[in-house]
């Protein structure tokens, strides 16, 4: 298992064209830089706008000032700037998903018990997002196990079932744990936890995540609080 202490991360700005993530992957494979994660997108505000963006997490690779160097010297590329990798500075993350006042109440119940920990010297982030509709929360559900650091999700609403129950059980094979609160519908049925306080679910999420609390919702897979 890769740490992060093992791990880097670099962006780099490059002209939108063809060819250009091949040419940076080459010189990465040619410094044996393991990459274990990639983002790219298209630069859409301040002075970079249209150009590409590229950000890569990879093991060390030997001799990292040297393939900055080199990297800077692909015709394309405009920029390389190194980081410290995400898992480093926003650590595990809480996924919430549901109706905007259910969310509101996990996130609270999420956030706090967070400082609790990250004051403490670990990383826990919370990220959430309000939605209605059967369809955008299945949509939304099945992109959390794609979503980079998710460490568990909870399901915030009155009323899931149908596809959202089914994303749950793509999640869960993922190996995301899935807490979800007590509601109408077949997806507390589904899900690893039913919790009936939103602050509560929120604690217990993070409370799994954490390295240094003792809560293990494998213990109590199926139990309803």
């Amino acid at each position: 298992m890769i740490t992060d202490t093992e791990m880097y991360a670099l962006s780099i700005i490059t002209e939108n064209r063809a060819g250009v993530l091949r040419d940076v992957a080459t010189v990465m494979a040619d410094y044996r830089a393991n990459i274990q994660m990639i983002q790219q997108s298209i630069i859409t505000t301040g002075p970079n706008t249209g150009r590409a963006y590229l950000y890569f997490e990879f093991e060390e690779c030997g001799n990292r000032p040297e393939l900055v160097a080199d990297l800077a010297k692909v015709p394309s590329v405009v920029d390389v700037t190194t980081y410290p990798p995400f898992s480093r500075i926003f650590g595990s993350r809480v996924i919430i998903i549901g109706g905007g006042a259910q969310v509101a109440q996990v996130a609270m119940g999420a956030v706090n018990e967070a400082d609790r920990h990250n004051i403490r010297g670990e990383r826990i982030s919370v990220d959430t997002i309000p939605l209605v509709g059967e369809q955008n929360l299945a949509l939304a559900v099945d992109a959390v196990a794609r979503l980079p650091r998710a460490s568990i999700l909870v399901l915030a609403g009155s009323l899931m079932g149908g596809e959202v129950s089914r994303a749950v059980d793509r999640v869960r094979a993922a190996g995301i744990p899935v807490i979800a609160l007590k509601m109408a519908g077949s997806v507390p049925a589904h899900a690893d936890l039913v919790v009936t306080d939103p602050i509560q679910a929120g604690v217990f999420a993070v409370m799994h995540v954490s390295g240094k609390a003792v809560f293990d919702i494998n213990r109590v897979r199926g139990r309803e609080f």
